[in-house]
């Protein structure tokens, strides 16, 4: 049986989620029977095995696999990556250069540009850029349309992200966001069914299986699925999705042409924006929430695949 090493927490504003998520995984290794160690790194970057600062190294002695429960900054940019791949360790999830893509919104819409795949008309504004706002507001009022989306270039769980019903909020939510954040995304709102796929490689004899599409449901009068609203139990989260047959068809292609593209492994998920029966592509996450409020083992249970032996699966098919 692998030993395996569970590392949550991090110095990421998804600290706290994130210990919901590696509390999750423990309780399925304790019912599987897994040998395992609780790490938890601390929001200064220490990592802490029963409450003992260690080194990365020292940590990790011993250790099969190391599951990473860890979200935001730290966990899915690539850098706790970096550090399991020096020391050939196998970990779940995406290797640090694909994580570190997959993390930045902007260069996430670069890769994948040139594989048709559809996304709202967007604009990265820096910091540097307050210097010349208005050219910048010109632009996006003059090639987007009146409702806007705002979200920091780095940060997931909807952390920082703006609905802007109109131009006329645009100004004071950019300067606000940009003394917090280095670097934004403008997009244009695209209003129709949000959905989410997540995609599982090496299961049931799929090099990539994709799980069905969840439609997410916000409470009326939400614009879209805030960072609020994805843990206090008022979005409705249907699964399968109410999709037609060819939405379907288009949000599977779709995540598996997304996760395959940015070379990510072993699972992700992927949000989308379906209009007109059009499918427009958001962002990845290559370390999906694991908590009891999240997406991706609801879809998991909707194929058959109980939360633990999909923690089963995820621990036997890492790799270094």
């Amino acid at each position: 049986m692998k030993r395996v090493a569970v590392l949550r927490g991090g110095p990421s504003s998804e600290y706290d989620v994130s210990l919901k998520s590696g509390a999750a995984v423990l309780r399925a290794l304790r019912k599987l029977d897994y040998q395992h160690k609780d790490i938890t790194i601390t929001k200064k970057g220490d990592w802490l095995e029963s409450g003992i600062v260690r080194s990365p190294e020292k940590a990790l002695e011993a250790i099969d696999v190391v599951f990473v429960a860890l979200h935001g900054e730290y966990g899915e940019d690539g850098q706790v990556q970096r550090i399991l791949q020096r020391f050939n360790i196998p970990f779940t999830g995406s290797n640090a250069f694909s994580s570190a893509v997959a993390f930045n919104k902007d260069l996430t819409k670069q890769s994948l540009k040139d594989h048709g795949i559809n996304m709202a008309k967007h604009r990265r504004i820096d910091r540097r850029s307050l210097q010349t706002l208005q050219s910048e507001l010109d632009y996006i009022r003059d090639s987007m349309g009146s409702e806007l989306f705002v979200k920091p270039l780095n940060s997931g769980s909807s952390i920082g992200a703006r609905y802007v019903a109109n131009h006329t909020f645009l100004r004071d939510i950019l300067t606000e966001l940009l003394e917090l954040y280095e670097g934004v995304i403008v997009e244009e709102f695209i209003r129709g069914k949000e959905a989410t796929v997540g995609v599982l490689e090496r299961f049931r004899d799929h090099d990539m299986y994709v799980l069905p599409p969840i439609e997410i449901v916000p409470p009326h009068g939400q614009p879209f699925f805030s960072h609020e609203l994805k843990y206090n139990g008022t979005t409705q989260e249907i699964v399968p999705g109410r999709f037609s047959y060819a939405e379907k068809a288009a949000l599977t292609d779709a995540a598996a042409r997304i996760h395959k593209a940015l070379h990510c492994d072993h699972y992700s998920r992927s949000d989308f924006i379906v209009k007109d029966g059009e499918v427009y592509f958001l962002e990845i996450n290559t370390l999906p929430g694991l908590t009891d409020e999240s997406l991706l083992p609801k879809a998991a249970a909707a194929v058959g695949l109980t939360f633990e032996e999909l923690i089963r699966h995820l621990v036997e098919t890492s790799r270094a």
